[in-house]
């Protein structure tokens, strides 16, 4: 089959799933993850096996160690597949849910309800765990998926699709809800971004290249946040115990993701204190620091950190996501100072403020413009599962429709419903015999 003519297969197949997904209850919805979750114990060998394909050919195509990182899926990131499909299970049905109701002067009750966005194609990138993921939640929320995940992870992919659609068989789900793109030529993706017929929605997960590809091609919505280049503001009044711990983990604990911070922002009063011990369980991490002149004088004699990697920064570092143990440093004057560095370099994903005065950290909340802004915590917790989500199908940084991460709720839109009792506009109803009709006119071709 061509490209061109197996996309529109899937596009069309997935659409057509929409009338079976109406009518498709909580209860099935439910058991359908649930029984995914089994089959992907029971298959966990087997997913292992398949997975070690993909890694070997990334080793053998030269992928860094923090991309190699992303494609594996070891016992741990397996059981979190089975958590996210019991969590997404657990979680309230948004699909139906009436969210707002009021009764006008002339007796229509009229109300907002929860309604699935349609077909949602996500375009993902190296992690293999964002297949069941995106999936669990467009089941949940009634959406059909087209999943296309990376050629790197291929065979890890393809696997988990076909446990996806065999619970879906088991269970009474209709399977061909769930699409797979069960190909490495990108002309299938290329022709699916115009299927704006059969596809409502696109959301690219992955780095700035390809995000900005698909949003330049496709000709339905796309919802996307192109980078993240999260930062670490150290206010004069931290608490030095919580921003040093806050500083490690939001780079250290896993940096080849795109909440983990990329600038460490410091202010001038605290610098001399809080750098050098920083720097200090960097270094033995083997995190690599990019400094601006101020912190590179504060760093560059002291003895403990002579065999780190501490280096000049230059203006595109702090522009940068590296995803990788790199930092860049930047010491400012005020909280001012801070906040216009984060509009500035930023990438309005994740910011967070350590701080122990109240008014400062109320306005950095305030005043920074990102998806998500924290005061004294990790940045490393913009994520769907740590915000309760159960999942999430990306982190938008979008300002229309949904910003942050994107749960259930994310992938519903509300429609009008509308109850009557006969109700008629300007009591324009059928006439009397004989009696004259006027019809406005004017009205209709303004329409």
């Amino acid at each position: 089959m061509e490209a061109k003519e197996f996309a529109q297969f899937l596009a069309k197949r997935a659409k057509e799933s929409h009338k079976h997904l109406s009518r498709i209850t909580t209860d099935i919805k439910n058991k359908t993850l649930l029984r995914t979750a089994e089959l992907i114990l029971e298959k966990k060998d087997e997913i292992q096996k398949e997975n070690e394909k993909d890694l070997e050919f990334a080793s053998k195509k030269g992928y860094s160690k923090a991309l190699l990182d992303r494609l594996a899926l070891n016992e741990k990131r397996i059981n979190g597949m089975v958590q996210v499909l019991k969590d997404v299970a657990n979680l309230p049905d948004p699909v139906g849910e009436v969210i707002s109701m009021w009764t006008r002067p002339n007796g229509l009750k009229i109300g907002q309800m929860r309604v699935p966005l349609g077909t949602i194609m996500i375009i993902y990138e190296a992690r293999p765990n964002v297949t069941i993921e995106a999936a669990a939640l467009c089941m949940k929320s009634s959406n059909a998926v087209i999943l296309k995940g990376g050629s790197e992870t291929i065979n890890s992919n393809r696997i988990l699709v076909e446990i996806l659609k065999q619970a879906a068989r088991e269970v009474g789900f209709p399977e061909t809800a769930i699409e797979f793109v069960n190909s490495t030529d990108r002309e299938v993706v290329n022709h699916l971004l115009t299927l704006d017929e059969y596809i409502d929605v696109v959301i690219p997960r992955g780095g700035e290249s390809l995000i900005r590809a698909v949003a330049e091609k496709a000709t339905m919505p796309v919802i996307k946040h192109y980078k993240g280049v999260c930062n670490l503001y150290v206010d004069d009044e931290a608490d030095m115990d919580k921003a040093l711990n806050i500083a490690y983990n939001a780079k250290v604990q896993r940096p080849s993701v795109c909440n983990a911070i990329e600038n460490l922002v410091v202010h001038k009063d605290i610098a001399a204190k809080f750098l050098p011990e920083i720097a200090y369980y960097y270094g033995k991490a083997g995190v690599e620091m990019r400094c601006d002149e101020i912190s590179l004088n504060i760093l560059k004699d002291d003895p403990r950190l002579q065999d780190f990697e501490i280096v000049p920064a230059t203006e595109d570092d702090y522009y940068e996501e590296f995803l990788d143990l790199i930092i860049a440093l930047k010491v400012v004057e005020s909280l001012d100072e801070a906040i216009d560095f984060i509009h500035k370099y930023g990438s309005s994903h994740s910011e967070s403020i350590v701080t122990e005065n109240y008014t400062k950290g109320m306005r950095f909340i305030n005043e920074v413009d990102s998806a998500a802004v924290y005061i004294n915590a990790s940045t490393r917790f913009t994520d769907g599962n740590e915000f309760g989500l159960g999942a999430e199908m990306g982190i938008s940084t979008d300002k229309i429709h949904a910003r942050g991460p994107m749960g259930l709720k994310e992938l519903t839109i509300p429609k009008y419903i509308i109850f009557g009792n006969g109700q008629i506009r300007d009591g324009f109803g059928i006439p009397e015999e004989d009696e004259e009709v006027e019809i406005n006119k004017e009205a209709c071709e303004k329409k």
